[in-house]
């Protein structure tokens, strides 16, 4: 099966994330640090916890995927 997968990084919020730091740069608008301030800390452990639903899910999503793209494409 072919490993072009469609992107499911963030690239795009990144993207957008680095043109709004740009335009503060220009003098658009005040500059803001994102990590000033207060942040949420979790520990690993809970973290991992917390997330193995939506690991579970994604991997479920991605055989999906694959088995539509066969049944589509007769890859």
């Amino acid at each position: 099966m072919d490993d072009k997968r469609t992107e499911a990084c963030g690239r795009c919020s990144m993207s957008s994330v680095v043109a709004m730091t740009a335009d503060e740069e220009a003098g658009d608008r005040p500059g803001r640090n994102p990590f000033d301030g207060p942040r949420i800390e979790v520990p690993e452990e809970e973290l991992r916890k917390a997330s193995a639903p939506q690991v579970w899910l994604g991997r479920v999503k991605r055989r999906l995927d694959e088995v539509a793209t066969r049944l589509t494409y007769g890859r």
